[in-house]
């Protein structure tokens, strides 16, 4: 089985192949903006180096979101369009889930865990998973101060993108029970080919999977018809 994976939704772009159990190219890049540049060059850059072409792959794994209103779509929009190209079936992978991936069991171990994604505004997008990265509820837009008087029971390890933004808010909870995980937070195209590939398995594929929004977009249209923040 071959999945190419890619991600722009938040503070990274990446690409991926997964070739029957093994990442033989992987490609990330930290970055605010950008995206829109990078993606479709890294996801040539990968098929080149595992010595793959379009038609030699069988399923093409993308976040959703949350995340950038521009970078999700920017990651949907080169999936469908490779899949209507390609006739290949699309694999969506929430942020939440993509970072949660990432963390190794070890540095997870006996701990919940808490990714928090930048939302570029004051509130963050968070969702909780247990032990063993089981989602312990739906996401949610929310403020850290919130966020902080809401976290599960027990140790806990904070990851994402969106951990710095949560730490002052965390400073008066109980920090002996709350760690940060390493990393740079952002979801990485190799853990989304890795939670594609267990899902082809487990579950049916959906056709076109749909954008995650925890809030509407900063543009809206006027009343004349054109767009205004």
């Amino acid at each position: 089985m071959k999945i190419l994976a890619f991600d722009s939704a938040t503070s990274a772009c990446s690409a991926a192949i997964w070739r029957d159990g093994e990442i033989p190219a992987r490609r990330f890049v930290a970055m605010e903006r950008g995206q829109s540049e990078a993606l479709i060059p890294m996801v040539v850059e990968v098929l080149k180096e595992a010595g793959l072409t379009y038609a030699e792959i069988d399923f093409i794994a993308v976040t959703v979101g949350p995340g950038s209103f521009t970078g999700v779509r920017i990651g949907l929009a080169a999936a469908r369009g490779m899949a209507l190209a390609g006739g290949l079936p699309v694999i969506g992978v929430t942020t939440f889930e993509a970072v949660a991936k990432g963390v190794g069991a070890a540095e997870r171990a006996g701990r919940g865990l808490v990714v928090a994604i930048d939302a570029k505004r004051t509130d963050i997008y968070a969702q909780s998973f247990g032990p063993d990265l089981a989602a312990l509820g739906p996401p949610a837009a929310v403020m850290p101060e919130v966020l902080a008087k809401a976290l599960p029971a027990g140790p806990l390890l904070v990851a994402g993108d969106g951990a710095a933004q949560l730490r002052p808010a965390l400073e008066a909870a109980d920090m002996d029970r709350i760690r940060f995980a390493s990393g740079s937070g952002a979801p990485d195209a190799a853990h989304i080919a890795a939670l594609a590939a267990e899902r082809t398995v487990t579950a049916p594929v959906d056709a076109a999977p749909r954008p995650l929004y925890l809030r509407p977009p900063d543009a809206r249209l006027a009343e004349n018809g054109g767009a205004r923040r």
